[in-house]
Order: C-alpha cells, then structure tokens, then sequence
C-alpha cells in the first residue's frame, strides 16, 4: 500500500499544502488559503510603514482549509488512495515570525484583552519596527560576544528574534508583561498540531534559532544572561522561559493529536516534523547540495545553500547553522527584501493604462517589450532597496535608486532596470559566498518568478554568469516540508527522498557571452552605486556613472539598428 506525506508552506499573504506520494514523488493534491486579515493577510500601521503583523487565527484556519483540500484532491486523482494512509506532516513558515504566547503557549492575540492590539499580533518577518534595537544588539555584541555576529554575518537584523522582542518591551510593555514567553512561528504551529504548546516543552527549530535567535551548540544555546542583561535585564529573566535545546527538521516533533486529527480528516498519530523556514525547506525541495544555491524567487528572494563544517564565517549573510538546512552540513543563507514586490510595486503605482487594463496584461506587454531590449539599452541603472537591503549590507533603512532616467524614459524600461538591479543584487551575494570560499557551482530557482518570467531568468543568468537550473515543482518550500515529514516518520533516509522527489525542467538558462560582457561593465557602475550609498567606508566620485550609462546605451542602440 502506497504511503503519503504532507507538506505545509506558510507564506507572507496565504499558505498552501502539497499531499505526496511517498514513494515515486507524485503530486497528488494541494490546497491554497489566503489570509483574510488585513491587507493582503497583513495587519498594518497607516502611521509606520515598518509594521507588517498577521492574525495567528489565520494560520489554524488556513490549516484546516488545505489539508482538506489537498486529501478531497488526492481523493479524485487516485483511486487507491487513503486518507488513513497519510502518515506524515511537514510544516514551514517565513521567520523571523514572533509569536507572543501565554503560559500554555496560546498566543495573546486569542485573548479578549488583546484581540485588537496590533503589538499582541504575530510579528510578521517584514516587520523593520526594531531597526534600532538590531543596531543595539550589533554595537553590545561587536564589543562583548563577536563569535555570535560571526555566525549571522556580522550584523544582526531587526527581522530578527531578540531584536522583535526587544521592541515589543520598548513599546508596549502592558504585552511584554502578559507575554509569558515568545515561539516562532514554524515552531508554533507543529506544537499546535501535536497537542503540546507549551513554551518549556515544546520542540525548537534549529533553523529558527541557529539564523534568527543567535541559537549555536558552541556556547550552549541561546546568548547567556551577561550579554541579555547588557541588552535589557528583562531579556535575561525572558531567557528561562525559552528553550535550551533546538532540533533540525529529521527529527519528531509530535503525533497528530486526536483534536486536530479529526478537525483535519486524518488519522490520530500521524508524525509531525519539527518546523524550519520556508526557504530551508524550500532548497531541499529543489535539490540543494554542497556547490548549489538555491534562489526562491517571490516577493522577496531567498538564497539557501550548504557547505562543510570547516567553511569560513561569511560578513553579511543571515547566518550560517549547523544543520538549519541538511542535517550535518553548515546551512548558509541570505536574500533580497524586494524583487517581486518592487515589480508589483511598479506596476501598481506607476505603469500607465496604455500598457494595459489590469496587472496581469501590463506585466505581459511590458515583458514583450523588455525582451528585444540589450543590456544597457535602457540607459538606467537602479538599486534594488526599495524595502532595504537584507544581504550583503545588512540595513533596513537603506531606499531605491534609480539613475539615468530622461524625459523619453518609458515604463518598461524601469521595469527592466528594475530586474537587472535585482539580478545585480544577486550576484553580489554569490560573490561574497564566493569570497570566503563558499563553493557555488549551480544556481538552481524555484518559486513563481522562476516558471512564469523567462525574460528575468536569462536576464539573471547573463549578470551571474552562471547556469540557471528551474526547479519542477511549484511548491518545492511545501514539497521540502513533506520530505522532511516523511524522513521524521522513519519512512526514508534524507538523501532518498530527495532523490525521488527532486525534478527539474529540461530548459537550462546559459549565460550569452555578449550579454555577460556588457553586464560585467554595467554591474561595476551598480558596485559604486551599492558602495556609495550602503556603507560608510567608501570614498570617491560617482561623476562617472550617468556618463558611462549613456555612452552603454548608445553603443546598444547602434549595435540593435545594424
């Protein structure tokens, strides 16, 4: 009898279930759940444009919407098929992504008191409220703890854990107060399935802790007390009520219980796997390995890949943990805070109606348009900082540029250069890795830019100078979690799950040698963009640049008109 698993992705704005065959990989059912809260599933602040929170009674609905979509699905598709033959369940979630929770673990958010207080929400992972606090973890631990920004790239992040919380306790500390202790989210909800939601008990991502809550087995845990107290003594008291250990995601964290089994439609018992980030999860539904990076190209971009133990500490990235990835190798990640959202963002405020009626139809005439245009032609080069800049710099409060534009610049110019800024933004955290010895051979995508933008993709491939391989999948973070569910459950070894489940498309994006020399010179004018306006260090004149753009469009437009 054949064996399923589920996968479970919990995105920015729905989340969204993918029910497997175990053994040959198949696709069977999936399900999609958009948050109904807020904006798109996001509670804001017309006040502050850094808080971004959601409404944790979406994820338990959300839950149960999928996993019955995907079971009735599989249902119709396969004859043979089971409910009672599910044996196991996966969950990711996007992190950083803080839940205030009571003593029993429930979140305050469920509590009458504080159902409309947007700071007893979860703390969304684009929620940028604790820029300051982040600097102050920087500036504490660059003094007294450098081992632990070593191990998240030298700057911590106000995406982050401690950062989040810190906060909360500067602005609100009525909910600090009510807050018994704080679970991630990944870590949350496989704790609400399981039936064991208490904060003391509960099973800790690695994942979560190793790349957001400066978490490492080198110095026992969590940061000590000393460096808490440094940072707020409140901190150090909050510490007991957190966790002492953190487990990667082949390990058990609870069987179904019966409550959520019957909610669910699946049997009691059903093996849950301890909870990581979506993109972890993600690269290993897209067959990530020692000389691969895996790009998870959304809203935002994710950049996963895994070394060896002895791989030296990389400035800039968001972390390096034993075992956040693949269980014995040193994952490694980093990422863009706007790609998918800057293009919307585009669209929605400043394309005109003349490319088209609704988004959709502008996006596909301003693809065709872009797609006979050469590098450089557009005469424009911008900054990929439109919502800060997660890797390399480090720096939420960095913003967009754009140079070059003239009063005959048309939309889907920007549009191009907006690509290219992200494609160069992408290149500059594959040759930090690179820098400090972080083997990277392949660039495989995955997630909808990578199946519906083939313009972007070659784009991409030209400014990295490298392979682009397109994950199979449309849902490799939900296929990961599944893999993972299924390994947790004793069903199969890590490296013979990916092997079945793991596809690519036939289409490989090659790097066009013209392409790449002309973005070799543009990307150099992006670098002293990047340097002047991102750190403090860089000294120089940027007369250059609106000079040497023009003179790289007007040789592409000689060469296009021959």
């Amino acid at each position: 009898m054949s064996k399923y698993g589920i996968g479970l992705d919990y995105g920015t704005n729905s989340c969204r279930s993918l029910l497997i065959d175990l053994e040959t990989g198949e696709e069977l059912g999936s399900g999609v759940y958009h948050y109904p809260s807020g904006e798109m599933g996001i509670l804001n602040d017309p006040e502050n444009p850094h808080v971004a929170r959601q409404n944790p009674k979406d994820y338990l609905d959300g839950c149960v919407h999928i996993i019955r979509a995907a079971v009735e699905q599989a249902a119709q598709r396969c004859t043979e098929f089971e409910a009672a033959d599910v044996i196991s369940i996966g969950v990711d979630t996007t992190g950083s992504t803080v839940i205030p929770v009571d003593m029993k673990g429930q979140p305050l958010a469920f509590q009458e008191e504080f159902r409309d207080k947007l700071n007893a929400q979860v703390w969304l992972w684009k929620d940028h409220t604790a820029y300051r606090e982040a600097e102050l973890i920087t500036d504490v631990a660059k003094k007294s703890r450098p081992e632990y920004l070593a191990k998240c790239g030298g700057i911590y992040s106000s995406e982050w854990w401690w950062a989040k919380i810190l906060h909360l306790k500067n602005v609100d500390l009525k909910v600090f107060n009510a807050a018994f202790s704080f679970v991630e989210h990944c870590d949350w909800l496989t704790a609400e399935l399981s039936g064991d939601t208490n904060p003391l008990t509960l099973k800790r991502s690695v994942c979560a802790a190793g790349h957001k809550a400066m978490y490492s087995d080198a110095w026992g845990g969590l940061p000590d007390k000393e460096f808490l107290a440094e940072l707020d003594p409140e901190l150090a008291d909050l510490r007991d009520r957190l966790y002492d250990r953190a487990h990667p995601s082949d390990r058990l964290a609870g069987t179904l219980s019966k409550g959520w089994a019957d909610r669910l439609g699946l049997r009691e018992g059903v093996a849950i796997a301890v909870g990581a980030f979506d993109c972890h999860m993600g690269a290993v539904g897209a067959g990530v390995n020692v000389g691969s990076l895996v790009k998870v190209l959304g809203t935002s971009t994710c950049d996963i890949t895994v070394a060896q133990a002895d791989v030296a500490d990389v400035p800039g990235v968001c972390g390096q943990v034993d075992g956040s990835v693949i269980p014995g190798l040193i994952g490694i990640e980093a990422g863009q805070s706007a790609v998918g959202d800057l293009f919307l963002w585009l669209v929605r405020h400043l394309v005109p109606d003349s490319y088209g009626c609704d988004l959709g139809e502008k996006f596909q005439v301003m693809g065709e348009a872009i797609e006979a245009l050469k590098p450089g032609e557009t005469g424009l080069l911008a900054l990929d900082w439109n919502n800060g800049n997660r890797t390399v710099l480090t720096d939420p409060r960095l913003s967009g540029v754009l140079v070059g534009q003239t009063l005959q610049t048309q939309a889907h110019e920007v549009y191009r250069a907006y690509i290219e800024a992200t494609a160069f933004g992408a290149r500059a955290i594959i040759e930090r890795m690179e820098e400090y010895g972080v083997r990277i051979d392949e660039v495989i995508t995955t997630g909808g830019l990578s199946l519906k933008n083939p313009v972007l993709m070659q784009i991409y491939a030209d400014v990295i100078a490298k392979p682009l391989k397109v994950s199979e999948s449309e849902q490799t973070c939900a296929l990961g979690a599944a893999v993972f569910g299924a390994v947790a459950a004793g069903y199969d070894e890590l490296s013979v799950m990916q092997g079945r489940v793991v596809r690519h498309h036939d289409r490989v994006y090659i790097p066009v040698p013209e392409h790449v020399e002309s973005y070799d010179r543009i990307y150099q004018l992006y670098r002293q963009l990047h340097d002047a306006f991102g750190t403090q260090q860089w000294q120089g004149n940027l007369y250059n640049i609106m000079k040497e753009l023009m003179d790289i469009r007007e040789q592409q437009r000689k060469i296009a008109n021959e």
